[in-house]
């Protein structure tokens, strides 16, 4: 039992990093251009097999 007063801090500490890393990507713009990829694989100049 003493290991879950451990593990439930740090587990909601982590939990609360990821979300105020979500909320970040989303105020800085990180998902606004949700046509781009469909519209550049419509492209002729697409290529298909990058070089390695």
């Amino acid at each position: 039992m003493d290991v879950l007063a451990v593990l439930i801090p740090i587990s909601l500490l982590l939990g609360a990093v990821g979300l105020v890393a979500f909320i970040w990507t989303l105020k800085t713009r990180q998902y606004d251009d949700p046509e781009g990829d469909a519209q550049r694989i419509l492209r002729s100049d697409y290529d298909d097999h990058p070089k390695p």
